[in-house]
């Protein structure tokens, strides 16, 4: 595999000019997310300029674009609130050491390639945690768009907040919040394809600050330190650690899967193929390095690749360049980013919640499903009011369990008890005569399809009438894949077929089939005459012999 992403200086002109332009996006986003996470917003900029840097030189996707995103930052700040309620002193670091587990766990899933794993998840349970993530975004940005610092304790603190906020807002700050919404919203697509809006809206509300509203009581961002960051060495607490590996791997696998969800949809725009597995492992060193240098977590970024490649990137130079061009910001233009206002930056973050919740899924969930629907609002409202871990685990597994539910009615119906003529999946007229000459005393088990747990319990079931019958035929012709619990219940239907000495024959079984049922010793148990390759002869041979028995009896 080669280590370093896809680069060529072909196309320089375009990588640069991509990375130039998505670096201009980058900027008040990542300054926005950098407050928003409680943080500051210089952790935002260097969350930015590291996984920028290393995902784009070690990942598998050359357009991507890595920083901070909605979903991670709203994680984080949890991380955050909760590292530093628990432990005042190093709550910080042990939020930065979350960060870096989380960049071991992705670099460990890529080099068990579980890339193509990742994004195996249930959309209701992606939609309703995208849509709490987003709903997360919206409450937590009120305070500082009503001119106030959110309380400590997150979402629910903010809404009990609230009412004392909205009573005692800040016109001024309030109107910079609402300017900056206004602009985001209503600029003209044309000038958008040119700087993007945020941009404007960030030099707008600065500019505004600094000129009318020098003498009012504004909250801006601040002095920002300059030069090169702060270190966070690995911090661990014994009662700490079980809750900090987990914060790491939910952390690591929400990073995880919005990379590699943005880059398929770079490849759908380049016409590519990227490596999710050397992608894992690129967004793994660009988190381990951001939470050593006290920056943000970060993911593939969708705005961030759609208008690097729009712009003409290319390949990793673009995310090359963007990371270095942000870089220059951070080391030397930093002090010129302090008059930001922060209403400015929480109307930014609250269009990007605004636009991160699935609105489309949301307004017809409950025509599709009622199942899938109580699944994704379920999730939603436990990722907005008690736990983002809790709301995709149990979503996940009520989800499993529901899919299971569901494939086991299906293998149920494909394990069909034929005993008379009349069947109607008896489509040959010759099985149709043999089984009316067999008069009823032939049990035809007919298995189809992927036989795994869920055919286990309509095959068990079968058992409970095998004494009706002298001779038990089991067909295995359309059998696709036998798993083991499935190859179980066979085994059993079959001991207790010897047990009352009733007449086993076995048809169809292919090569896979055969080397499952010989590797639980069933298969040597029928006799060679009783296994055959089609039904009519399985059949011509069971009604013979029971013929055959039924002369025995006469003569005896």
């Amino acid at each position: 595999m080669q280590i370093i992403n896809r680069i060529h200086f072909r196309n320089l002109r375009g990588d640069i000019f991509g990375g130039v332009t998505a670096a201009v996006i980058a900027l008040p986003m990542s300054l926005a997310f950098g407050v928003a996470s409680g943080v500051g917003a210089i952790a935002g900029l260097w969350g930015a300029v590291l996984i920028g840097f290393f995902a784009a030189l070690f990942g598998g996707t050359p357009t991507l674009i890595s920083e901070p995103t909605g979903p991670m930052t709203v994680v984080m700040t949890a991380i955050v609130t909760k590292m530093i309620a628990q432990n005042p002193e190093n709550g910080l670091a042990m939020a930065f050491t979350v960060v870096m587990l989380a960049g071991i766990f992705q670099i460990i899933f890529g080099l068990l390639k579980l890339g193509k794993y990742v994004t195996l998840m249930p959309y209701t349970i992606i939609s309703g945690f995208m849509s709490g993530v987003g709903i997360i975004l919206i409450i937590l940005q009120l305070g500082p768009l009503l001119g106030h610092v959110n309380p400590k304790g997150g979402v629910n603190e903010a809404l009990k907040a609230l009412p004392y906020f909205i009573t005692t807002l800040s016109p001024t700050e309030t109107a910079l919040g609402l300017l900056t919404i206004a602009i985001l919203y209503l600029m003209p697509s044309k000038v958008k394809k040119f700087v993007p809006s945020q941009l404007i809206a960030l030099i707008a509300g600065t500019l505004i600050t600094i000129f009318f509203l020098s003498e009012a009581d504004v909250h801006v961002i601040g002095e920002m330190p300059t030069g090169l960051p702060q270190l966070y060495f690995p911090a661990f607490f014994l009662g700490q650690i079980n809750e900090m590996l987990v914060d790491g791997l939910v952390l690591g696998m929400l990073g995880c899967i919005d990379a590699l969800l943005t880059s398929v949809i770079a490849d759908s725009l380049t016409q590519t193929h990227h490596d999710s597995n050397k992608e894992l492992i690129g967004q793994g060193i660009g988190n381990l390095v951001s939470g050593l240098c006290g920056g943000l977590p970060g993911a593939g970024s969708t705005t961030g690749t759609v208008v690097n490649i729009q712009a003409g990137g290319r390949t990793a130079l673009s995310g090359l360049s963007r990371a270095f061009i942000l870089l220059i910001v951070v080391l030397w233009a930093a002090p010129l980013t302090k008059n930001i206002p922060l209403a400015v930056l929480a109307g930014i973050v609250l269009k990007v919640g605004i636009d991160i919740i699935d609105w489309k899924f949301l307004k017809r969930a409950h025509r599709l499903s009622i199942k899938a629907a109580a699944i994704m609002y379920g999730v939603m409202l436990l990722t907005v009011f008690y736990d983002l871990i809790t709301a995709v685990s149990l979503g996940v597994c009520m989800a499993n369990i529901l899919t299971i539910q569901h494939l086991a009615d299906i293998q149920s119906d494909l394990v069909t008890t034929i005993d008379t003529p009349d069947d109607k999946t008896l489509l040959c007229d010759t099985s149709r005569r043999l089984m009316e000459k067999a008069n009823r005393r032939i049990m035809l088990l007919e298995l189809s399809g992927p036989m795994s747990f869920g055919a286990a319990k309509a095959i068990t079931q079968r058992q409970a009438i095998i004494d009706n019958y002298d001779a038990l035929i089991i067909d295995l012709t359309g059998v696709l894949l036998l798993g083991v619990t499935a190859t179980l219940a066979i085994e059993k239907i079959i001991d207790e077929a010897a047990k009352k000495s009733i007449k086993i024959y076995i048809i169809g079984t292919n090569i896979k089939i055969k080397e499952r049922l010989q590797k639980f010793d069933i298969f040597q148990r029928i006799p060679p005459q009783n296994r055959f390759d089609n039904r009519v002869a399985a059949l011509h041979f069971a009604v013979a012999k029971l013929e055959e028995e039924t002369l025995q009896k006469i003569d005896t």
